[in-house]
């Protein structure tokens, strides 16, 4: 698993976490700082997704490759 995904799960929860403390407490700039951290988490987590994505392809290349041979 990518370091970015576990990063970016990270920072969706915490993202949430202070999303919801700004609307309890009537917060608007925490409401957004949580939004923009959850989107950023999102972010993060695609791009490791893609990264773990490209890193599998290339195993199978090369073992593929090697079967041939």
């Amino acid at each position: 698993m990518d370091s970015n995904r576990v990063k970016g799960t990270v920072d969706e929860f915490v993202g949430a976490a202070k999303k919801n403390a700004g609307k309890l407490t009537g917060n608007t700039r925490l409401q957004i700082e949580g939004t923009a951290q959850q989107v950023k988490g999102k972010l993060e987590n695609a791009a490791g997704k893609t990264k773990d994505a490209v890193r599998g392809a290339k195993r199978k290349a090369s073992a593929a490759a090697k079967r041939v041979v």
